[in-house]
């Protein structure tokens, strides 16, 4: 894959971002021009709510998405870069000693995989050395493991092929969400600086603590969207698809009109699994302090689709007691060919993910890049 300087000196375009989640596909391709970055095409589509990640009718709702969206797209080529849903993805974090560092580093997989659940004949495992961290009196290299099924990987190529794309690489989630911040990174004391960055997902929410340019520490939770909407529908009385509705409705851009009592009612409903979600994520700072001997951060940027809702966010700030900045994947890149209704949601939260996809390749010198891509296209 050519490099970022590559990139950056031929006026290139990269390849194409595509995030899959539960209820939206969105793409984007990105190139660099005359020193710029500008987006050459963006485009989502909705999915229906009540099929299920993994189901037929799911997968067929994403192929039908992807095709329509190249046919009225400005894509230029069929290269693209995916990343598959947090559920499907093992993440686990081990402390490994000089001996078994070097023992992974010669791709002896075996009982470190065992350790967590996975199978290296039947799993794709792939990790990034986090650092050096302290454990008691001893220093051991804390090493962050991705783990997926090859089986669904591979299903994951061929729905990505049939939908008329050429999969050139799958990365891990967290990684391409890290690499869509730090690329906002260029002053030299920012190098030095501790980022949490959270991802509210479906089913997870991720946590990304990261020095600089390098990851130290990724956690998935699993208190996400799902669960605050069942928690509303349950006090409500309604089904899951009804409280995703009203909530959007009422709190989606601050609406005045929205009726006090139902605000108060869905407020009362999910403010326990905030204040758990928030509490877990808590547990995730303390751990990088004592384990990296790192500073507490100042700010949280958090990235997903369900942000822009007051009530989330406000209980958020009270139970953390930080800033909490909502994340601008596209902040800096000119826009001027690709089209965005910005009213609902100005910061584009939700578009993190895609545009760390479609970064992939690009890196600057300095910066780290994980060995974290599943699978590449030497490998299909």
């Amino acid at each position: 894959m050519r490099s970022w300087l590559e990139w950056f000196c031929r006026g290139s375009r990269g390849p194409i971002g595509i995030d899959i989640g539960y209820n939206c596909v969105r793409m984007i391709q990105l190139g660099f021009k005359e020193g710029l970055i500008r987006a050459e095409s963006a485009e989502q589509e909705p999915l229906e709510a009540a099929a299920g990640g993994g189901s037929d009718a799911h997968r067929t709702g994403v192929v039908r998405a992807i095709r329509a969206m190249l046919a009225r797209g400005r894509f230029w080529g069929r290269e693209a870069v995916s990343c598959l849903p947090g559920d499907a993805l093992k993440i686990k974090s081990l402390r490994l000693d000089a001996l078994e560092t070097e023992r992974l580093e010669e791709g002896h997989y075996g009982e470190l995989a065992q350790r967590f659940g996975l199978d290296p004949d039947k799993d794709e495992i792939r990790y990034l050395i986090a650092g050096s961290v302290y454990q008691g009196e001893e220093i051991k290299k804390e090493v962050i493991f991705f783990g997926m099924n090859r089986t669904q990987l591979m299903g994951h190529v061929a729905l990505l092929e049939e939908a008329g794309l050429e999969p050139i690489a799958v990365d891990a989630m967290p990684c391409a969400l890290f690499r869509s911040f730090r690329r906002t990174l260029r002053r030299q004391e920012d190098r030095e600086v501790v980022s949490v960055l959270v991802n509210l997902g479906m089913y997870f929410t991720t946590v990304i603590i990261g020095r600089g340019t390098s990851i130290s520490l990724v956690k998935q939770i699993p208190l996400a969207e799902q669960h605050l909407t069942q928690k509303a529908a349950d006090v409500l009385g309604i089904s899951w698809e009804e409280a995703a509705r009203q909530i959007a409705q009422d709190w989606t851009g601050g609406r005045a009109e929205a009726d006090s009592t139902i605000q108060q009612t869905l407020s009362s409903a999910m403010s326990r699994t905030i204040e758990d979600l928030a509490r877990e994520i808590s547990l995730c700072f303390k751990y990088y302090a004592v384990a990296f001997r790192g500073e507490r951060p100042s700010e949280v940027v958090f990235a997903g689709g369900r942000l822009y809702e007051s009530l989330l966010m406000n209980l958020l700030r009270e139970q953390l007691n930080l800033d909490i900045r909502i994340a601008e994947p596209l902040r800096g890149i000119d826009l001027r060919n690709v089209s965005f209704d910005r009213r609902p949601n100005p910061q584009m939260a939700e578009w993190a993910v895609a545009v760390g996809l479609a970064l992939k390749g690009w890196s600057q010198p300095g910066l780290q890049e994980p060995d974290s891509v599943l699978m590449d296209k030497a490998a299909v």
